[in-house]
C-alpha cells in the first residue's frame, strides 16, 4: 500500500507547480511572440491595471455634475435606472443584470475602474464600450465617473429633473403634448389615453 501523506504531498506540488509553469510559458510565449518593442499594443489586463490608480482629471463642480446628470439621464437610465438601482425593463432582463450603481461593490471601485468599465465596457455583458479615446468623450466619461459617485445621494429634485431628460418614443411625447394641451383647456376631447401597449 503506498503512503497517503506521499500521495497528498505529489498531489499538493503538482497543483502548484503545473498552473505556474503553464503561467510562465504563457507569458514566455506572449512577451517572445510580441516582442519587446515599445509600439507594441498593451493587453486589456495591462491597460485595466495602469487605469485602475489614475485618478479622476475633471475638477468635481456643480456645472459638470449637472452634464454628467443630464448624460446619465439621456443614456445610460435605459439599463441602470435614474437612480443607478439597474431596475429597468431593460437592467432586469439582461444577463448579467445590471448592477446597483449605489451598491458598495460599484462604490468601492477606484475612478480609474469606473472610468474603465464606461469607457471599455465589459465583456459579454449588456454593457458597451463608450469610449471613442477622444479627449471632449474622456471628459464625458471622466464625469459620469462624478455622477455615479454621486448616485447614493441623489435628492428627489434631482431625479424629477431627470425624469424630463429621458428618452421617449414619438407616440409617448404625442400623449404628453396632448395631456399637456389637455391641462390648458386647448383641447375638448377629454383627458387622453394612456394605454402604453
Amino acid at each position: 500500500m503506498t503512503n497517503p501523506l506521499k500521495f497528498w504531498l505529489s498531489l499538493s506540488v503538482a497543483a502548484i507547480v503545473i498552473p505556474a509553469t503553464a503561467a510562465l510559458g504563457w507569458f514566455a510565449y506572449d512577451s517572445f511572440s510580441s516582442g519587446f518593442s515599445a509600439k507594441g499594443e498593451p493587453s486589456y489586463v495591462e491597460i485595466w491595471l495602469a487605469q485602475r490608480g489614475t485618478p479622476n482629471p475633471v475638477p468635481l463642480n456643480p456645472k459638470v455634475l449637472a452634464e454628467a446628470r443630464a448624460h446619465f439621464a439621456d443614456h445610460c437610465a435605459i439599463c441602470h435606472a435614474n437612480d443607478g438601482s439597474g431596475k429597468t425593463p431593460i437592467g432586469r432582463n439582461v444577463y448579467p443584470k445590471a448592477p446597483d450603481l449605489r451598491d458598495t461593490a460599484i462604490q468601492s471601485m477606484s475612478d480609474g475602474e469606473l472610468f474603465f468599465t464606461i469607457h471599455n465596457g465589459i465583456r459579454f455583458t449588456a454593457m458597451p464600450a463608450w469610449g471613442k479615446g477622444k479627449p471632449e468623450e474622456d471628459r464625458d466619461s471622466w464625469g459620469l465617473v462624478h455622477f455615479v459617485r454621486h448616485l447614493p445621494k441623489l435628492t428627489a429634485e434631482e431625479l424629477d429633473e431627470m425624469k424630463k431628460l429621458n428618452p421617449t418614443t414619438p407616440r409617448e411625447r404625442a400623449q404628453e403634448l396632448e395631456f399637456e394641451r389637455f391641462l390648458r383647456g386647448e383641447d375638448s376631447g377629454g383627458p387622453p389615453k394612456t394605454h402604453s401597449h
